[in-house]
């Protein structure tokens, strides 16, 4: 893949590319998962070289990248699986394969992100939003049934006196109550399908995320 585009930085457009990403990415991907998720979000959680060398050797149509100026502002990362495989409640190291994903399936029904990040100079661009549209492109290019992902609920823990996860998503669904990221999510056509306990080591979430597709329309 690779698709040229404008985004809205700073009040004007700005040319931004979205991209498979390869090798000599590799540095620009670890400096934007370090800008993207801050502690206490765990640094060992970050991608490492090791991890981006299995992504783009085992499944090149799911390392996607987002650059403006020759500079990496974001990524988003995928691989295959049957579903079935798998329970709603699941977790992150598991369906990951602690983000090695040597567990990708080429013969499998769904596309699973293990991970998307806009590094916070380039959020509210709409970068994110094109990336996870590109991401449903190769699911119809590769006639997949659904793309599917854990949310994390990073707003859950300044509330978790008040709701159960299951409420929590319940209020930011009917607007009385912003998640960031679900927000996001929802704003990309994406559809709450379960709450995942013990998805990640996420303090933010006190560990649970929001189980979320897209389905392929193109499929009958």
């Amino acid at each position: 893949m690779n698709k040229h585009l404008y985004v809205w930085h700073n009040g004007k457009p700005v040319e931004a590319v979205i991209r498979n990403y390869s090798e000599r990415d590799f540095d620009g991907l670890i400096e934007a998962q370090r800008l993207s998720f801050p502690p206490p979000y765990p640094e060992e959680l970050h991608w490492n070289k090791e991890q981006l060398g299995e992504h783009v050797s085992r499944f090149p149509e799911g390392a996607l990248c987002a650059e403006i100026d020759g500079r990496i502002a974001g990524s988003m990362t995928g691989l295959i699986i049957n579903v079935g495989d798998y329970e709603h409640n699941h977790n992150w190291e598991a369906v990951a394969d602690n983000g090695y994903i040597r567990n990708h399936r080429p013969n499998g029904n769904t596309l699973y992100v293990v991970d998307i990040c806009i590094i916070p100079e380039f959020r509210k661009t709409g970068l994110g939003k094109w990336l996870m549209q590109s991401m449903y492109e190769t699911v119809v290019q590769l006639r997949l049934e659904r793309l599917l992902g854990g949310g994390r609920m990073p707003g859950y823990g300044a509330k978790s006196q008040e709701a159960t996860p299951q409420q929590y998503v319940e209020k930011v669904l009917s607007g009385e109550w912003n998640d960031p990221v679900i927000s996001f999510l929802l704003r990309c056509g994406r559809v709450p399908v379960g709450i995942a306990e013990n998805y990640l080591d996420d303090e933010e979430s006190l560990n649970y995320a929001v189980i979320m597709e897209w389905r392929n329309p193109f499929l009958s």
